[in-house]
C-alpha cells in the first residue's frame, strides 16, 4: 500500500491540491502498480474532501474503487459518513496500540475502546464498508504492554475486518525486533492479513520492512521518496528495489522503470527535493566520479552492481570534474560521438580536472565548448600573455580595471575605467599597448552562450568577433565568469594579431 497521499503529506510543509492528489494517484495505480492508496485522513478539511472525491470518481470509472483507502478515527459515525459523503468503500480504522497510547491520550479501559471499536465496524460493515485496523504505536506496544496488544488481537481475529496494520509509529524498532515481533503474531494468528506500516526515525525503516517480509509479513506501507512525519516512512524505491534483490520469494506488482518518473512528479508537487545520494532516485546514485570507476567499466563492468540503472529507467554517467581520469572523458566523449588524439584529450583532461580544483560542476554537455577551447589554443602561438589583473564594480561608481600584461618578454601594467567592467579591461589594455605603438581591432560582436539545458553552472563561452585587417575573424573564452571568458577571447586575439 503506498500511502504518499495520507501519510506523506504529513511531511511537514507539504500540502496536495486536490488536482496533484488525483494525479499522483493515477500513476500510482496506473504506472507504478501499486496494490491499494491510502489517499486522506477522514474530517480534515472541506480540500480533503473535495480532493478524495475526485479520486473515488475517477477509480469507480476505472475499476478501482476497493483500492481507495482512507484513515478514520474511532468517533462513531463521523468518519462513517465522512466516507460515505467521499465515495470511499475501504476504512483503515486508527486505534490505539499500546496500553500507554490508551491510557494517556483516551483515557478508556480496553474494554471500552474495543466496544468502541465494535460499534465502528458494525456500522461500516451495513453500509457495506471494508474495515481494516491500524494498531497506533504497536511497536511500544509489543515492548511495554505484550498482553493489551494479544488481548486486542484476540478481539480483532472475532471481528469482520479485512487487514490488521501494525505500525511503528515512532519509528523505535530495530531488525531484530521486527523479525520478532511479526514473527510471534502471524505465527498465532495464521488466517490473519497482517501489513507492517514503518517509520524512519533511526534510518531503519528499510531494514524492518526487509525483516518483516522474512518473518512474513503479508502487506507493506511505503512512500514515494520516503516521504511522512518527521524522518519520513520506508520509501518505496528502496523497498521494492531489496524486495526484488533480496527476498526472490516476495514477488511485487511493481513497475520498477516508473519509480524515478513518480519520484520526480512528487518531488515537484511537494516541494520536499530530493538528496542527490538518496538511493535509486537519487540524481547522483548511477554516477560514477573516479577515473578508476570508469576504467574498470570500460574493461569488464567491474564496478556495476546488480542496481543496473536501466532497471529505474535510468542511465550510468560518468562525472566530470578534478578525479576525472581518461576514461571518464572518453565514456563522455563516446557519447558525443567525439573522438580525440591522445595529446588533445591530456589537454582536455587537464582543462576539466582545473575547473573542478575550483569547485565547478562539468557536464557532459560542457565538453564541446571545452574542446572547442583546447583546439582553438592549439593554432596560437602566446606571445602576449595578461599575467594579472583587477575588476572592482561598485554600486553608484563607475567599474574600474588594473591590468598586467606581458607582451614579448616586456611587461606592462595600467588602470582605467569604463562603462562596465569589460569596458574598463579594453581601456587599460588599450592604455598598456599605446606605449608599444599598438592599436587595437575593432569590436564588431559580443556572443556571450552556455550549454544547452542550464544544468551547469561551470562554463560560459564568450565568441568575440574582431575587424583584423579588414577580415572579420573569432575568437573564443571559456570560463565560469562570462568577464574572465570575454578576457580569454581577447587575449586569443592578441596573439592572432602577431604582437611581438
Amino acid at each position: 500500500m503506498d500511502t504518499t497521499l495520507r501519510d506523506g503529506e504529513q511531511t511537514s510543509g507539504v500540502s496536495f491540491s486536490a488536482s496533484e492528489k488525483l494525479s499522483i494517484a493515477k500513476l500510482l495505480l496506473q504506472d507504478v502498480k501499486a496494490d491499494r492508496l491510502e489517499v486522506a485522513s477522514a474530517r480534515v478539511s472541506e480540500g480533503e474532501l473535495r480532493a478524495v472525491q475526485a479520486i473515488t470518481a475517477w477509480a469507480q470509472e476505472n475499476g478501482f474503487l476497493d483500492k481507495i483507502e482512507v484513515l478514520t478515527f474511532v468517533d462513531g459515525l463521523a468518519s462513517i459518513q465522512w466516507m460515505e459523503e467521499a465515495g470511499a468503500r475501504v476504512m483503515n480504522l486508527l486505534t490505539k496500540g499500546s496500553l500507554n497510547h490508551l491510557t494517556h491520550q483516551l483515557g478508556k479501559t480496553p474494554e471500552q475502546h474495543f466496544e468502541d471499536i465494535a460499534f465502528v465496524i458494525s456500522e461500516a460493515q451495513k453500509r457495506q464498508i471494508a474495515v481494516n485496523v491500524y494498531l497506533e504505536d504497536w511497536s511500544n506496544g509489543m515492548r511495554s504492554s505484550r498482553d493489551y496488544v494479544f488481548d486486542f488481537l484476540d478481539f480483532l481475529a472475532q471481528q469482520p475486518v479485512k487487514r490488521i496494520l501494525l505500525p511503528d509509529t515512532l519509528g523505535i524498532l530495530t531488525p531484530d525486533e521486527t523479525f520478532s515481533y511479526v514473527r510471534e503474531i502471524v505465527s498465532r494468528y495464521p488466517r490473519i492479513h497482517f501489513d507492517f506500516h514503518g517509520h524512519n526515525d533511526y534510518d531503519l525503516a528499510t531494514a524492518n520492512v526487509l525483516n518483516a517480509l522474512k518473518a512474513g509479513i503479508h502487506g507493506i506501507h511505503l512512500t514515494v521518496n520516503g516521504l511522512g512525519e518527521r524522518t519520513g516512512n520506508a520509501p518505496l524505491a528502496s523497498v521494492v528495489a531489496v524486495i526484488n534483490d533480496f527476498l526472490p520469494e516476495v514477488t511485487t506488482s511493481v513497475v520498477e522503470e516508473s519509480l524515478y518518473s513518480i519520484s520526480r512528479i512528487v518531488e515537484s508537487f511537494s516541494g520536499i527535493r530530493i538528496a542527490e545520494n538518496r538511493p535509486i532516485v537519487g540524481e547522483n546514485v548511477f554516477t560514477q566520479t573516479a577515473g578508476v570507476h570508469a576504467d574498470g567499466d570500460k574493461k569488464k563492468n567491474l564496478y556495476v552492481s546488480d542496481l543496473n540503472p536501466e532497471r529505474f529507467g535510468r542511465k550510468t554517467s560518468y562525472a566530470l570534474g578534478k578525479t576525472s581520469g581518461k576514461a571518464n572523458i572518453e565514456k563522455n566523449l563516446q557519447e558525443l560521438g567525439i573522438k580525440l588524439n591522445d595529446e588533445d584529450l591530456k589537454k582536455v583532461t587537464a582543462k576539466i580536472i582545473a575547473l573542478g580544483d575550483r569547485k565547478e560542476t562539468v557536464t557532459k554537455e560542457d565538453l564541446p565548448y571545452i574542446i572547442s577551447d583546447v583546439l582553438d589554443r592549439n593554432t596560437i602561438t602566446e606571445n602576449v600573455k595578461i599575467l594579472n589583473y583587477v575588476l572592482t564594480h561598485s554600486r553608484g561608481l563607475q567599474p574600474s580595471a588594473t591590468l598586467q600584461i606581458q607582451v614579448a618578454g616586456e611587461v606592462f601594467e595600467q588602470n582605467a575605467q569604463g562603462d562596465g567592467q569589460y569596458d574598463a579591461f579594453m581601456n587599460a589594455l588599450k592604455k598598456a599597448l599605446r606605449k608599444k605603438g599598438i592599436d587595437l581591432p575593432a569590436l564588431l560582436d559580443y556572443l556571450v552562450r552556455i550549454p544547452p539545458g542550464g544544468k551547469t553552472d561551470a562554463l560560459c563561452e564568450t565568441i568575440i568577433t574582431w575587424d583584423i585587417n579588414g577580415k572579420s575573424t573569432k575568437t573564443r573564452g571559456l570560463d565560469s565568469d562570462q568577464t574572465v571568458s570575454a578576457i580569454e577571447a581577447t587575449q586569443k586575439m592578441l596573439n592572432l594579431i602577431h604582437i611581438g
